[in-house]
């Protein structure tokens, strides 16, 4: 069985309808705990917008997989389209281990993405969530037997994390095109 975590079905629904058709499913919307795990007993984990930090006495015993729309390890946390292009780093997406720190956890696969400036924000985060249900599709057979040793370990590689406390407001909200947003922060 897998184990869906996500607190956004609107954005998640897409890849949620394609992996019930492959797998028995349970979409988890809650604080993940090991009494649950112990209970269910899933074959994979899977976290996608999903709000919550899991405890590491969790993530030390499940690979628990994280989809992040950031070409890791820029833009760890929260809003990364934004800060990708506020900081100058690459944008793309990548599917992780979670280990016991937000989006540090070993790289399974990952992509650049390149975004037109003349895109809103909306339009951008819309872009780099099809790119990453796109690239768990392509690769949704290798979750299953991961060795944690064997994938592309994240430490001491330099990059970036953004807390939600670090959120601002835009004039236009999701409307500003990315072009706008580097203008107001040169």
């Amino acid at each position: 069985m897998v184990l869906f975590l996500t607190n956004n079905i609107e954005i998640t629904k897409p890849l949620l309808l394609w992996l019930k058709r492959r797998e028995k499913t349970l979409v988890y919307k809650k604080r993940l705990s090991l009494k649950l795990l112990n209970k269910i007993k899933p074959s994979i984990i899977i976290s996608y917008n999903y709000k919550y930090i899991i405890e590491p006495r969790i993530t030390k015993r499940y690979n628990i997989i994280n989809l992040h729309i950031s070409y890791l390890p820029y833009n760890r946390g929260a809003n990364p389209n934004i800060w990708s292009h506020i900081d100058n780093t690459p944008s793309g997406v990548t599917i992780h281990l979670i280990d016991e720190h937000i989006d540090t956890g070993n790289i399974i696969v990952q992509k650049k993405v390149i975004l037109d400036q003349q895109l809103t924000l909306r339009e951008s985060y819309k872009i780099l969530h099809t790119q990453i249900q796109r690239l768990f599709k392509r690769n949704f057979h290798i979750f299953f037997n991961l060795k944690r040793k064997k994938l592309q370990s994240q430490k001491n590689k330099k990059g970036s994390i953004h807390y939600t406390k670090e959120s601002f407001l835009l004039d236009n909200g999701y409307s500003t095109t990315i072009q706008r947003l580097m203008e107001l922060n040169r």
